[in-house]
């Protein structure tokens, strides 16, 4: 798969992610890997990035006597994931012309 679309895909995933709860990263990984492959060295830099982008934001709570960092999607990373939506009707519509039956010659 291309690295910048799969890169996009991957932020819109951890965004989904977390859209309904607030979540960890160890938690994130396990709730995405069903969908698409993602690691620790892939998941934390792309957090840093939606916290920079102002998509989520990082509170911490301690959980078995440790520190844990949450992650809570913001109004703009709410957006993003509207945002997508609209973009995947074009590329199921791109996708259609690709993949679409020539008539076959005869």
């Amino acid at each position: 798969m291309d690295i910048q679309l799969k890169r996009g895909l991957l932020d819109v995933c951890v965004l989904a992610a977390i859209k309904s709860q607030d979540s960890y990263g160890y938690q994130m990984i396990k709730d995405i890997k069903p969908y698409m492959e993602i690691s620790e060295s892939t998941l934390y830099p792309i957090l840093r990035r939606l916290e920079a982008g102002q998509m989520l934001t990082v509170h911490s709570a301690e959980h078995g006597g440790r520190l844990r960092k949450y992650y809570h999607i913001t109004e703009q990373g709410l957006r993003r994931l509207e945002e997508f939506r609209e973009e995947w009707q074009e590329i199921q519509r791109i996708y259609q012309f690709i993949t679409k039956e020539e008539p076959k010659h005869e």
